[in-house]
């Protein structure tokens, strides 16, 4: 008798809420995850060489306890493959940049254990009104080419700008994203901020969306709510924070934890909020600017431009948490707290000032795949 084999399909006329699949929790079972190999010379100084040491550093951690596949291009395929252990996967696949949370599927669950994908539009975070670099033809492919490599049917929602770090749930029907990301310009313009939360609501099957008003001072993603805010288990969040009343960041974050403190999830629960320090601030030198090439024109970044530096953006592994350092005191701080609210993972932590001069950090360059199987 032959077995029928079945190959991934494009859903174009239903949503994951119609069809009974909702985004797991991030702290729930994965199958694995998704990495991207950096290579562009204008987000990865000097080669990307320290960057891709940076990048291996994180899989290994990850892969640790769960499977690691990490896209390649041709060019960098080889290297990839020398660079990285045969227990961590490396395929072949065109991108314009490394950030798989932002432009990799964002999968979706199913009371059965059967999992999908959702292939979102992106532009670059912000497309030609403030996106960050042009093309981005490939990265908009992406998300549906992974779907096909690991057989997993996936829903078209490509009129709709979404990077996959401008959301956190709480896998319970809660999810938080941040004002001055999914209401800027260059994403959804044509959309209500209702219209917007009703296409959050029918994708990731939430009946709660939590609007934190601001993010990390001077993200060029817009704020993205993974550098500002991360649940750690439902009903429960950490929130950069800083001390200092003076820094910039001061009155983002506090406007953060001023709406978290009336805010109530999908569970009726009043959200827990642990505050997560921040490092001092992040400045890049004359001599890391000299190793990025310009951007069409313009240079890459500029001496003394403050980065958006943040321990919330770490990646939550099935046996770790894996999260940037910065050789900052806070570091050792910032650590402790995670391991006290993972107590059942180990905290690992990764220097990420070379992923930082890309424009992100750890959350940043990860995509987890929920695991299969019955709902625990």
């Amino acid at each position: 008798m032959n077995q029928e084999v079945v190959f991934m399909k494009i859903i174009r006329s239903s949503t994951p809420a119609a069809d009974g699949f909702r985004m797991p929790g991030e702290f729930e079972p994965h199958a694995g995850c998704i990495m991207i190999f950096p290579e562009r010379a204008d987000s990865w100084q000097y080669g990307g060489y320290a960057a891709r040491r940076a990048f291996a550093q994180t899989a290994e951690a990850i892969a640790g306890s769960e499977k690691v596949t990490v896209c390649a291009s041709e060019k960098q395929y080889d290297n990839a493959r020398a660079m990285l252990p045969s227990h961590i996967r490396v395929v072949e696949m065109a991108s314009d940049d490394a950030w798989s949370r932002d432009y990799g599927p964002t999968f979706v669950k199913n009371q059965k254990g059967e999992v999908r994908g959702i292939d979102w539009g992106f532009n670059a975070w912000g497309g030609l009104h403030d996106g960050l670099y042009f093309p981005w033809d490939k990265d908009n492919r992406m998300a549906r080419k992974l779907c096909d490599l690991l057989d997993k049917d996936v829903y078209n929602k490509r009129d709709f700008i979404l990077e996959g770090g401008s959301i956190h749930v709480d896998g319970e029907g809660t999810c938080m994203v941040t004002e001055s990301c999914l209401l800027s310009g260059g994403r959804n313009p044509g959309l209500t901020r209702q219209e917007i939360e009703d296409n959050l609501q029918q994708y990731l099957n939430v009946s709660t969306v939590l609007w934190l008003p601001r993010g990390i001072y001077n993200d060029e993603t817009n704020e993205h709510v993974d550098n500002i805010c991360a649940f750690t288990a439902p009903g429960e969040v950490v929130l950069a924070w800083t001390e200092d009343r003076e820094d910039a960041q001061y009155p983002l974050s506090k406007a953060c934890l001023d709406y978290l403190e009336q805010a109530v999830d999908a569970a009726g629960r009043r959200i827990r909020v642990h505050k997560l320090p921040l490092p001092r601030p992040v400045t890049v030198t004359e001599e890391e600017c000299r190793g990025l090439d310009a951007c069409f024109d313009r240079p890459a970044r500029t001496p003394g431009e403050r980065l958006a530096a943040s321990y919330v953006n770490f990646y939550i592994a099935n046996g770790s948490v894996v999260m940037p350092g910065f050789g900052d005191p806070a570091d050792e701080e910032a650590r402790s707290i995670l391991q006290g609210l993972f107590p059942d993972r180990q905290v690992i932590q990764i220097y990420a000032r070379d992923i930082l001069i890309g424009g992100g950090k750890i959350h940043c360059i990860t995509q987890q795949i929920p695991a299969s199987g019955g709902e625990a």
